[in-house]
């Protein structure tokens, strides 16, 4: 599979996370099938690469893009500061997944994925690449 193919596949694979759910592309945490969207486009030793698609989403896109978090149920921080990781609290937080933060005015943001994690499994998830 080429890069375009990976990219349009991850892409609908996100487009797939209901609203107010969330899903994980890095591989760490055994409990909640880690590297979950690698794992939909068939290649689940490949979570960074889903990172990276994500990534070069262009400005405006209508991916979900916010909906694919750390395994461990963190948001990751982007580039310099937490501009990016803010971006993606108040995205999720205005489609009602609550995100907490490990000390008041600071620290690692996370989402409990208990409540909030979508987890199916890959074989009944059906990729339109069409869409993406």
């Amino acid at each position: 599979m080429d890069a375009a193919e990976f990219h349009a596949q991850v892409y609908a694979a996100v487009r797939q996370i209901p609203i107010g759910r969330v899903t994980s592309y890095t591989a760490s945490n055994p409990t909640f099938s880690s590297g979950h969207i690698a794992k939909i486009v068939g290649m689940p030793r490949h979570s960074r690469h889903v990172g990276q698609a994500l990534k070069f989403l262009p400005d405006g896109s209508d991916i979900p893009w916010q909906r694919v978090i750390a395994s461990n149920g963190t948001i990751s921080s982007r580039g310099p500061g937490t501009t990016g990781a803010d971006r993606q609290r108040g995205a999720l937080e205005a489609e009602g997944v609550e995100v907490s933060q490990s000390t008041p005015g600071g620290g690692l943001m996370k989402v409990n994925l208990s409540e909030y994690g979508w987890f199916p499994d890959p074989s009944e998830v059906e990729l339109d690449v069409q869409d993406a």
